[in-house]
């Protein structure tokens, strides 16, 4: 959980990158791993701001993330769809993971996922009575070692 002080509900992206970005962070140190030990690194539903807001954290710490992308750019085709920042919400990580990450896993296209689906922890009433808005992750790591029979 991390709580940078962002109070505004319509930055929700803001709110949880901070989160994503310390987990993951803390995920790869803790493994002895590198962004690189993954065929993807994908988080929950950031949008494009605070997908951006991940590469800066990742930045600063001296990580690039070339494998990286947010449920919630994977989610809607922007090219071609007006969503702005992309999609956003609990159903963002479950609509990816089910409809698209775990098919392109079976189908051979990655074999090692880092999956850190976000969230936030806050309510209509802590919103209205100016309370900040802390940020959660967890982190998975999907891998596909067996060949499908």
């Amino acid at each position: 959980i991390e709580d940078k002080g962002i109070k505004d509900a319509a930055n929700m992206g803001a709110a949880m990158a901070p989160a994503a970005a310390a987990t993951i962070l803390g995920f790869l140190s803790d493994t002895g791993t590198t962004p690189e030990d993954y065929d993807l690194i994908l988080t929950g539903d950031l949008g494009d701001v605070g997908s951006r807001i991940v590469l800066e954290l990742f930045a600063r710490e001296g990580v690039t993330l070339e494998n990286y992308t947010d449920c919630g750019l994977v989610l809607y085709d922007r090219k071609r769809q007006d969503m702005h920042a992309g999609g956003s919400g609990c159903g963002c990580s479950a609509a990816v993971l089910c409809g698209y990450l775990l098919p392109e896993m079976r189908r051979g296209r990655w074999r090692r996922v880092l999956f850190a689906p976000t969230g936030a922890l806050l309510s209509p009433t802590s919103s209205f009575q100016g309370e900040s808005i802390p940020g959660i992750c967890h982190a998975v790591v999907l891998d596909r070692t067996k060949e499908d029979a």
